[in-house]
């Protein structure tokens, strides 16, 4: 058995795979303050599902934010690397990830094997990222997981202007007293997510087919959006937020075959 772990900065996933790749038991959690109790957590709840003891895992690979912070892994490599991992995994012919987690969001180049080739990160601004999102549940008032949905009704999508998450916060404000409807308030928002993902798309040049990942491909509205901008298919996973464990999993098991 195989373990990755992602520690991001919001929720916690881990992954067990076997001798063969396959997948066994997957666990997402939320991150808290302690990185390395939110990765004991998630790893206990993989190995409670397979039946079996922590010690009969062979490697364990941490990625995400906190990918320094937990003591038991073998080994931490970066999200980028593991998302494109994962990715290809999920989609063998994939050539670009899109990844939106809490705080960041990456556009991906993959090579066939799986490498890669060059990639675009936000890592300094909310905008565009879950947290945004989040804080624009807050102010419609409505459970995040009703943002997409929602999208998907709009007929009239609103403008939102301002990247930043403070001022588009106070613009969705101004929109609501305005009377405009939640779901075009809702839409324009998953629009503004997509402008900032396509100039990142356009820096590093688009390729495809394209993998969706992170907590943010779940919203059918914002990956709506993406594939009309860039004019091409999005495939989003079955479950988009592990693929980061997913693919540490994988780099875990191909480091204990060429180890031995």
């Amino acid at each position: 058995m195989y373990l990755g772990i992602d520690i991001g900065s919001i929720t916690a996933k881990a992954v067990l795979v076997d001798d063969s790749g396959q997948m066994i038991a997957s666990s997402v959690s939320k991150s808290g303050f302690d990185h390395n109790q939110a990765a004991q957590t998630v790893a206990d709840d993989v190995t409670q599902q397979a039946a079996i003891d922590m010690d009969k895992i062979n490697t364990i690979v941490a990625t995400g934010y906190g990918r320094n912070n937990i003591p038991f892994a073998s080994r931490a490599i970066t999200e980028i690397t593991c998302h494109a991992r994962g990715a290809l995994h999920e989609l063998p012919d994939c050539r670009m990830v899109v990844d939106i987690g809490g705080q960041d969001s990456k556009v991906i180049l993959v090579g066939p094997s799986g490498r890669v080739i060059d990639f675009c990160m936000n890592d300094r601004c909310a905008a565009g990222t879950g947290r945004f999102l989040e804080v624009m549940a807050n102010s419609l008032q409505i459970p995040l997981d009703e943002m997409g949905p929602l999208a998907m009704t709009a007929d009239n999508p609103a403008s939102i202007s301002n990247v930043c998450t403070v001022f588009a916060e106070s613009e969705v404000i101004s929109l609501i007293s305005a009377g405009k409807k939640r779901e075009d308030i809702i839409r324009g928002l998953c629009r503004s997510i997509s402008e900032r993902v396509n100039s990142m798309v356009t820096r590093v040049g688009l390729d495809q087919p394209i993998a969706m990942t992170g907590g943010v491909a779940l919203n059918k509205g914002v990956a709506m959006e993406l594939e009309q901008m860039l004019g091409v298919t999005i495939n989003v996973p079955s479950s988009p937020q592990i693929i980061g464990a997913l693919g540490a999993a994988l780099l875990a098991k191909e480091e204990a075959d060429k180890n031995g």
